[in-house]
């Protein structure tokens, strides 16, 4: 039988309340069939990605809980943090894992964003694949200026694709929408100088002439005394972590910084690990089909695994 797994890594606002972060990563592990992959709350950023794993049907049905516990336990406009954002449950990505296309992604974006302006009353606006518009293909478009400019805008030159023209007295706006996966992969600089971090962001994004699809920003760790490169790649297999990585740790180098550590936000298909390994180990014959886990997998889609 064929497997069907949505992958959706929900951003909401909060990453220093553990029990709020509890209780809402908790809604999604309610839902029958899925899995709470991680949970990667960040004090600084003050935000938390929880990744789920699980059926089409299950994911709509979990996001949704996420979103609905958001909008009751946070209050945007009380906010303070690191990350641009525009929302309570901020941004809400449905990606195709396995057996599922983007068209079933698409559809389920369109599911939950009716339900979430009909029955939470948010403002909803649809990006990646799901965009009405262009204009709303790219996540940094639809937050830029933050909530005070969709504040002023949203009745008139940023109207939302679904719900209320105006932001939720709490919870803001949400962004909702069919993507392909893509990596938020940040390194740590041994630092506290954010201006070496900003320099080396505006150094390996695509915008200011970096590596293609990599968005990158300069932020804070004031929790650790350090600054960090916080980086989106828009496809691992175009540009993959390794490539990023180096290029950061060369960068620093110039101003005499130490890469002290890197992370994924959320979970990640084993080819973007496996090609690293790859890389760094020099290894020249290695596949995906070299694992373990990866045969496991494939034998019990066949039902070569049955007792």
């Amino acid at each position: 039988m064929s497997l069907e797994v949505v992958w959706s890594p929900i951003n909401f606002s909060e990453g220093r309340r553990e029990e709020v972060i509890e209780e809402i990563a908790g809604a999604a592990g309610k839902v029958r069939g899925v899995r709470v992959g991680a949970v990667d709350p960040d004090p600084d950023h003050n935000r938390t990605v929880v990744a789920l794993l699980g059926p089409p049907e299950a994911i709509a049905e979990a996001a949704f809980e996420v979103a609905r516990k958001s909008v009751e336990l946070i209050n945007i406009f009380e906010h303070q943090g690191e990350h641009p954002r525009i929302g309570a449950v901020d941004v809400i990505p449905f990606v195709p894992a396995r057996g599922v296309d983007m068209g079933r992604c698409k559809e389920l974006a369109v599911k939950v964003g009716r339900r979430l302006a009909e029955e939470l009353e948010l403002p909803v606006f649809f990006y990646a694949e799901s965009a009405t518009s262009p204009e709303r293909r790219n996540l940094a478009d639809i937050r830029k200026g933050g909530l005070k400019a969709l504040a002023m805008e949203i009745a008139t030159t940023r109207r939302p694709d679904l719900g209320p023209t105006r932001l939720h007295p709490t919870a803001g706006a949400v962004v909702v929408g069919a993507r392909r996966p893509l990596a938020s992969f940040n390194v740590n600089l041994g630092t506290g100088d954010i201006e070496v971090a900003r320099r080396i962001a505006r150094a390996i994004r695509e915008r200011t002439g970096g590596l293609v699809g990599v968005r990158a920003l300069g932020v804070n760790l004031r929790s650790r005394g350090i600054v960090q490169v916080t980086t989106t790649i828009a496809d691992p297999e175009i540009t993959p972590l390794h490539r990023v990585f180096e290029l950061v740790r060369m960068e620093a180098e110039r101003y005499g910084v130490p890469v002290v550590g890197s992370e994924i936000i959320g979970v990640a298909p084993a080819s973007w690990f496996v090609e690293a390994a790859a890389h760094y180990l020099r290894l020249e014959n290695m596949q995906e089909e070299r694992l373990i886990e990866w045969h496991l997998l494939d034998m019990m889609e066949r039902g070569e695994l049955g007792g």
